[in-house]
């Protein structure tokens, strides 16, 4: 059996990284590859693949992270914007960017039974989407771009359908922000309370 440890080490490498070029160290075609890769093999409740994404590059990166600061300005006001605008302007700095949603759509094509246990279970979906923006953002890292997860649907959601086509069946989830880190990557933060987070039994 092949060793987890290089998985391992890739989950506990991966941090927030905010400092970021509107450069990659690699090509947009890998990009794209890691993502299918992460919506072909993450996992879905009852396997019914519902999360979608969508991947940005150069102007329609900027111009997105543009409508989520002159948005959040006009609806949020004055306060916000002093506390938000520098980064939201960060992330139109970085590469590019991975937008995440679920299609509600394909709910209605599972057998009743397991239709009924989804439609009960509304947190299954929010957990298979937050597999796939973790397995996305960890492989990232992993080939040298830094990442960070953000959440903008309110201001940008009228933006990406009427720009990317997206359907109204399909509830936008979260955007990953990409690019070549700009000086030391982040050391990792101390991890408090573990002493609380296990229990073992019968072991």
């Amino acid at each position: 059996m092949a060793s987890t440890v290089p998985f391992l080490t890739a989950v506990a490498a991966r941090r927030s990284v905010y400092a970021l070029a509107k450069e990659s160290p690699i090509p947009n075609s890998r990009i794209v590859e890691i993502v299918h890769e992460a919506l072909e093999h993450c996992p879905s409740p009852f396997n019914v693949r519902s999360t979608r994404a969508v991947v940005i590059f150069g102007e329609y990166h900027s111009k997105l992270w543009d409508v989520a600061y002159a948005n959040t300005e006009k609806n949020e006001g004055e306060k916000a914007i002093q506390a938000l605008g520098p980064k939201i302007k960060a992330f139109g700095a970085a590469y590019g960017s991975v937008l995440f949603f679920d299609d509600q759509s394909v709910y209605e094509n599972v057998p009743p039974r397991a239709k009924a246990v989804l439609l009960s279970s509304p947190a299954w979906e929010d957990h298979s989407s937050g597999m796939h923006q973790f397995t996305v953002w960890t492989a990232l890292e992993t080939e040298g771009l830094g990442c960070n997860l953000q959440h903008y649907q309110a201001q940008l959601e009228e933006h990406v359908q009427d720009t990317f086509d997206v359907p109204k069946n399909w509830t936008f989830k979260a955007q990953l922000v990409f690019g070549a880190p700009v000086g030391a990557f982040p050391e990792a933060k101390p991890k408090t309370g573990l002493e609380e987070s296990l229990k073992v039994f019968g072991a």
